[in-house]
């Protein structure tokens, strides 16, 4: 049975439908992740679920004794509580019956025998019961178990905290109510690279029902066992991860398109024939003209797939070959070195990703390449003709109270694009605001909807570097998708801080990355690529302290007969254990393709993930790990061959 079902459900506002007619259901084990366009419903329908509004009509059914928790894209905190009191509200309700049955157990003590002592007997009982279906007697120890599992101190403040652990403690306070449904708005926002990981752990392992909100892609990869899209007011359920569902929603859009053209014909032959001549309209059947009018309604109710955002950046003068050389470049606040002995050429036409934790200092290091800031140590060498264009993850370039229009072409009604002039309601167009939306102030628009017009005033300047402070935050899955497209097309300098995985290794050429202490290191690629990199450069660092140590315990000392010389010349040999090992490789790394190739095929289909979702999950981490297996023994090959040779 469902832990929660909504059968024919809708919900406006104004003249536009977000369900249209919409069924739901949330079983339970499942992890759901919901996705569609920014102003879709999403929020609206992970709401409904919560039972914090409702639907204007159709029937919503939940198990009995359901308990749901719902964690708000920007969870509110009373910021002088500390960590554990803020966790502890969770279980207000369990607390409130504790202290009712402690205030009933002390006047039943004092109530001599007769009505009234039978009366706060019963009461005693009821609460009791209660008590023990929440497990309420143990909540402080629940709490601090719950503080321990997610790594918070307990004593700290939560104004003092950052915006991630911030999102900790509101997943914290959701999970002490051990819930049955968990339902999150964009969890990963405001969590670095470890946040997510340490997240995406956590709810693989969680036994609740998940429902969330996200547009990080790899999070839906890894996290979810079915995918549920709102598109034009209806949800339309895939299961597997994301890939699975980009195949399927490929084909569905294909079948859709061609389903569309028909009727679109057979309409207009119709419209053809009703406006023949004279004699035509006396023989005219009454069945057909009333069809006619039928389909003339479906087409008017017709709602068409959204348009994509047009994407097109104003490409300025060429800069300089090198945009910026740093050589041994420091960079110190107080006594925290941020940036230590770090050097590297930037050249132009280079996407660049930098990835670190929260406060590593990514920021810093991008003034000190544009040469905004200067550093304690060291030297900068800035390029010629740079054209610099930022996009702020705070949104502060933009005035709350202009216009659209203002703000994308302030004082004049056109916007020069490479060359080419538009008229700046047709370019707000392109960016999907409608013409009527242009003399609105930008405190009207969403999240997502001010990320849109910043894209659209940051392309609407001629620019040869672009400077990306977040720029996936709020944005839906196509128009992230059409950003990459654009990005990777660029002929000018891109500089980009991100948290989105599949951003970074669609469009970086190139990932800077914190190495702790204001250590610095560029590796060559995107994100998953600077992650098979560091961890073999890490593993390999193991082996050698282990074969130091090794080393460090033998008797360098040659023998009478100069065996040292022989071992020597021994060793630039392969040992027979290495030779047998050089032999099998070939056989093992077709042994991991052809397992990865069947573990694709059965992932591509999907019907594993509805059989079985944990071995959908299972499958999935395993395609991954053979990945890394594949890395570490074709480098393995490679290293004997060569050594053989």
């Amino acid at each position: 049975m469902s832990l929660y079902t909504i059968t024919g459900a809708q919900l406006a506002f104004g003249h536009v439908a977000l369900l249209d007619h919409a069924d739901f259901s949330l079983e339970a084990g499942e992890r759901v992740g919901l996705i569609g366009r920014n102003g879709a419903g999403k929020s609206s329908l992970l709401k409904i679920v919560a039972d914090l509004t409702r639907p204007d009509d159709g029937l919503v059914t939940r198990q009995q004794n359901l308990t749901t928790v719902y964690v708000p894209q920007e969870p509110e905190f009373d910021t002088d509580d500390t960590v554990f009191d803020a966790v502890a509200a969770g279980l207000t309700h369990a607390r409130a019956l504790l202290d009712e049955y402690d205030a009933v157990a002390n006047q039943l003590a004092d109530e001599p025998e007769g009505a009234e002592h039978d009366a706060l007997m019963s009461r005693m009982n009821t609460l009791q019961s209660s008590l023990d279906a929440v497990d309420a007697w143990n909540w402080s120890t629940r709490v601090s178990t719950t503080l321990q599992q997610i790594g918070l101190n307990g004593e700290a403040r939560v104004g003092s905290l950052s915006g991630g652990m911030q999102k900790r403690v509101a997943l914290a306070r959701a999970l002490v109510v051990q819930p049955d449904v968990l339902l999150l708005d964009e969890p990963t926002n405001h969590l670095d690279f470890e946040g997510i990981r340490w997240l995406e752990d956590l709810l693989v392992s969680l036994r609740a029902g998940l429902l969330f909100i996200t547009h990080d892609r790899a999070f839906l990869d890894r996290v979810a066992t079915r995918i549920v899209e709102l598109d034009r007011g209806r949800l339309l359920s895939y299961p597997g991860n994301f890939s699975a569902y980009q195949t399927r929603k490929a084909q569905q859009l294909e079948v859709e398109q061609v389903e569309a053209a028909k009727f679109d014909k057979l309409l207009a032959q119709e419209e053809v024939w009703i406006r023949k001549g004279v004699e035509a309209r006396r023989t005219r059947s009454v069945g057909r003209i009333a069809r006619l009018v039928e389909m003339r309604n479906q087409r008017a109710e017709r709602r068409n797939v959204q348009g994509n955002v047009k994407l097109d950046v104003g490409q300025g003068e060429k800069s300089g070959k090198i945009v910026a050389e740093l050589t041994d470049v420091t960079k110190r606040y107080g006594s925290r070195t941020v940036v230590d002995n770090f050097t590297a050429t930037v050249m132009r036409g280079d996407k660049i990703g930098f990835v670190g934790p929260n406060g590593a200092g990514k920021t810093t290091l991008l003034k000190l390449i544009l040469g905004e800031l200067a550093p304690d140590e060291g030297t900068v060498r800035i390029g010629t003709n740079l054209q610099v264009a930022y996009f702020d993850q705070m949104r502060a370039q933009l005035d709350l109270e202009k216009s659209l229009a203002d703000t994308i072409s302030p004082g004049s009604e056109w916007v020069e694009v490479n060359g080419q002039k538009k008229h700046v309601m047709s370019y707000l167009g392109d960016f999907l605001f409608a013409p009527e939306r242009a003399r609105s102030p930008v405190k009207s628009l969403s999240g997502g909807e001010r990320n849109r017009l910043l894209l659209a005033r940051l392309f609407a300047r001629p620019a040869n570097v672009l400077v990306l402070d977040e720029p996936t935050n709020d944005l839906d899955i196509p128009t992230l998708e059409l950003l990459e497209e654009l990005l990777t097309e660029y002929d000018g300098t891109v500089l980009l801080v991100s948290h989105d995985r599949a951003f970074l290794d669609n469009v970086a050429t190139s990932v800077i990355a914190s190495e702790g202490g204001g250590k610095w290191r560029e590796y060559v690629g995107g994100f998953t690529d600077w992650q098979i990199q560091r961890d073999r450069s890490q593993q390999m660092a193991l082996d050698a302290q282990k074969e130091a140590g090794k080393d460090a315990g033998k008797d360098a000392a040659p023998g009478k007969d100069g065996s040292a010389g022989r071992n020597t010349q021994r060793a630039a040999k392969l040992s027979f254990k290495e030779q047998r090992e050089l032999e099998a490789l070939p056989g093992k790394i077709a042994a991991l393709e052809a397992e990865q190739k069947t573990i694709g095929a059965q992932l591509e289909d999907g019907s594993v993930f509805a059989k079985d979702a944990q071995e959908g999950t299972r499958l999935t981490e395993r395609y991954a790990a053979i990945d890394e297996e594949l890395l570490v023994a074709l480098e393995r090959w490679d290293e004997l061959e060569n050594r053989r040779k």
